[in-house]
């Protein structure tokens, strides 16, 4: 197996768990806090695709699906465009209003085959290449991808732990 091939297993493995996440759930659950501060199953999945499409179209010098596909237009949510979610108060979260889960798979779906298409293009070579100089020490492209895969599968699993509960306590 090599780098490109053990990327693209990971990157599905969050889809996998996005899916599992997200999948029969209406609307009402999808927005549903277990108290005043907490995240909702949707503003964790958009967040997470937002992460991903922000860094992967900048990795790629693309620009972000949510933009360029008019995912921004469909969402309608009271944010500026490039935002991801990062450092959204409690009020942010609950302005994250899905009509269904299909609207936020489709959003995830299109960025993650956008990110596996890119991944399956890459050699071990390019992981090396410094992406961000900010940090010390640089961050090289294979770094910043394990950093998206990390954040994924956090938030992933915050969602379906969220769905557990919300399921149980619902009936």
């Amino acid at each position: 197996m090599n780098s490109s091939d053990l990327l693209t297993d990971a990157f599905q493995r969050v889809s996998e768990s996005v899916h599992s996440a997200v999948n029969g759930l209406d609307a009402p659950t999808l927005l549903a806090r277990v108290d005043d501060e907490s995240n909702t199953l949707a503003w964790l999945i958009w967040h997470l695709t937002r992460v991903q499409d922000d860094h992967v179209a900048e990795l790629m010098g693309t620009d972000q699906i949510w933009i360029s596909a008019g995912w921004v237009d469909r969402f309608r949510l009271p944010f500026a465009p490039e935002d991801t979610g990062y450092r959204h108060s409690s009020d942010d979260v609950a302005a994250v209003v899905v009509s269904s889960p299909e609207l936020l798979l489709g959003y995830f779906d299109e960025v993650h085959e956008r990110t596996v298409h890119f991944v399956r293009g890459l050699d071990d070579g390019d992981l090396d290449r410094v992406v961000d100089e900010k940090w010390d020490p640089p961050v090289t492209l294979g770094v910043r991808l394990v950093s998206v895969i990390a954040d994924d599968q956090q938030h992933a699993g915050q969602a379906a732990f969220l769905r557990g509960v919300l399921l149980r306590s619902h009936g």
